[in-house]
């Protein structure tokens, strides 16, 4: 199995022709995958500085990029209705000529709840959405027509394992998570059981890890522990020398999956 490396550009404390400029070059560079987030507001730095809605950037992605297949790492689930967000997710598959993933999660950045007016709830009614949504978003996705170019593939995002961990194991095509190499390997074995008591191939679930590089990366301590997909994140300005090296040892040969 041959490690994919994909990244996460965080849409905040730039401008739009940076980020343009910066999948162009990632796409270009070779990179597996291409990311942004949902969120309305910077995680970090200037709190009220400046921020893009996500979706809105995939869509520009998706025309302006030919190699990566592309997502939202990953979408808030209460944030729009699932039937809205499959139409869409389908819409801009279309558009990059069938490369995008429809990246789901429970939500928790509470002051955007509150300011664009939803509600916030609670960590378990936030998971009971999300498993109804998983449904929801199956049932829409055979409706649709036309139907999605690519395979649209599921990925959830987040680890419960009471909750989100069976959900996983029973309706996801890919999953992430983030932590470090040993708390991401943990919950990886985990899923691997959940698969096994839910009757499912665990071969069937991408499993991708999430990796801050504002702090040592330890790339090669996820591809050991079983990654399958390294997305790196990386905010302005954009520097994408890791990603293009994670590339360069993967493709020699120095940095593969266990």
């Amino acid at each position: 199995m041959t490690l994919k490396i994909g990244v996460q550009l965080h849409p905040q404390h730039c401008t739009m022709g940076e980020l343009r400029d910066a999948w162009r070059r990632a796409d270009a560079a070779g990179a597996d995958s291409i990311w942004v987030w949902d969120h309305f507001y910077p995680l970090y730095g200037e709190p009220d500085g400046p921020h893009f809605e996500g979706w809105s950037l995939l869509s520009a992605a998706a025309a302006d990029t030919s190699h990566a297949r592309l997502g939202v790492l990953v979408s808030c689930n209460t944030y729009r209705n699932p039937e809205l967000l499959t139409d869409m997710a389908r819409t801009v598959d279309h558009i990059s000529g069938g490369r995008v993933y429809l990246g789901i999660g429970a939500g928790w950045f509470e002051r955007e709840y509150l300011d664009y007016g939803y509600e916030f709830g609670t960590p378990k009614t936030r998971l009971d959405a999300l498993i109804d949504s998983v449904g929801r978003i199956r049932a829409r996705t055979a409706k649709l027509d036309p139907p999605p170019i690519g395979k649209l593939p599921l990925l959830i995002g987040g680890w419960a394992p009471k909750i989100m961990g069976r959900l996983i194991a029973r309706e996801a095509d890919a999953w992430n998570a983030f932590g470090s190499p040993e708390d991401w390997a943990a919950k990886n074995t985990l899923l691997t059981e959940l698969c096994h008591e839910v009757g499912r191939d665990p071969r069937a679930i991408e499993r991708t890890v999430l990796v801050d590089t504002r702090q040592p990366p330890r790339v090669d301590e996820y591809a050991a522990a079983g990654a399958e997909h390294i997305i790196l994140t990386v905010g302005a300005p954009f520097d994408l020398s890791l990603v293009e090296r994670c590339i360069a040892d993967r493709d020699a040969g120095r940095l593969a999956v266990a």
